[in-house]
Formats: C-alpha cells, structure tokens, sequence
C-alpha cells in the first residue's frame, strides 16, 4: 500500500522539481543580465556626458530679461508749436534699467514733414528718451532742410521744444554762402540759427536781378 502511495507521488514531485530548477536556471540567468544591462546603461550615460563635455554642453536659452530689440522703430509725435516730428532707425535697443531710454542705430528724424520747409536730422547712432523727450545723436549728425546743409558731430533735439543744440565743429552753406563755428542753436520753428564760438565763414552776394 505504501509503494503504490509512493509512485502515485512520484511524478508530481518530478513535475514541481522542474519547476524548480526552471526558475532556478532562470534566476542565474537574470543575476548575469541585470548587471550586464545595469552596466550597459551607466556606460551610455558616461559616454553621454563626457560627449556634452567636449561638444561644449547643450545651447543655453535665451535668459528672459534680455534687452528688447526693435526692427525699423518708429516714433511719432508733435512738439509744443504743433510740429509733427518722426523718429526713425534701423535698428533699437531698450535700456534694460531704464525702459524709456532706447538706443538707435542709423538714426533719422524729420520735424514739420508736412510743412513748407521740413527738416531732416541723421547720424550713425543716438538715444531717445521717451519719458522727457530728448534726442541725442551722435556721429556724422547731418542737418539739411530745403535751404541750407550742415553737418556737425553731435546733436540735441528736444521734441517737446523744437529746439536743437549741439557742441562741436559745425560746418555747412546757406542761402548767404558757407560758416564754420564751434557751437550752435536753432530756434524759432527753425527760422534762426545762432552760431557760436570760432566763427566764420564765406558770404556769396547775391546776383543782381
């Protein structure tokens, strides 16, 4: 009776002693992949970073507060005798501490376009203040309307006045023939120019009629 028991066991012993070493076999198995793979992962990553390394690290963004850059600005406004004055460029850039302080590149400016006589200002840079209303130009500042040229080193136009100054050599002709000066000023709509410091010039009479 006990040797039929027996056998009756017997091959559902050999059927879970296969179980067994099945997963037995398993479990080695996966002790050496796991870490070949472990291994092969931190391999990668090595070669990832020693790669970023060399190539000199991913691009760094843009920081946010960059200084705000215009394309072709335009400003447009009137001074206190009703004269229309724009503002022109080629390029700007805003004052990152102070944001109504923006530097022009290639500047331009015409005041009273719409008037009889306009006047047209331009330089190799300047600076608009927007909050007080100053232009300040810089290089090359050539001054013209449809009577006389002139052209100086420096500028400064106030738009709420219509006054512009400058200091420095100021050399150019009019209706009366050619002047040099060190300083000058014009006022009044543009209808008197005063000129200061070291002046002189060429006077060319006028022909008979």
């Amino acid at each position: 009776m006990s040797a039929l028991a027996y056998e009756a066991r017997g091959p559902a012993s050999d059927q879970a002693m296969g179980r067994w070493h099945r997963r037995s076999r398993l479990i080695r198995r996966l002790r050496v992949i796991l870490p070949a793979m472990i291994g092969v992962i931190v391999i990668g990553l090595a070669g990832v970073i020693i790669y970023n390394s060399l190539a000199g690290g991913p691009a760094v963004p843009e920081e946010s507060d960059a200084p705000i850059r215009l394309v072709n600005p335009r400003f447009m406004g009137r001074d206190a005798d009703g004269r229309s004055f724009v503002i022109t460029a080629n390029s700007a850039v805003r004052d990152q501490v102070d944001y109504q302080r923006v530097m022009l590149d290639r500047p331009a400016m015409v005041v009273d376009g719409e008037g009889l006589s306009p006047m047209r200002l331009s330089a190799q840079s300047g600076v608009f203040h927007e909050g007080s209303g100053m232009l300040q130009l810089q290089g090359d500042v050539s001054l013209n309307d449809q009577n006389a040229t002139f052209d100086t080193g420096s500028a400064v136009f106030d738009t709420a006045t219509g006054v512009l100054e400058g200091e420095g050599l100021i050399t150019g002709a009019g209706p009366l023939g050619e002047i040099r000066a060190k300083s000058y000023g014009v006022y009044d709509k543009g209808e008197r120019m005063v000129f200061r410091g070291g002046v002189s010039g060429t006077i060319t009479p006028k022909a008979p009629r």
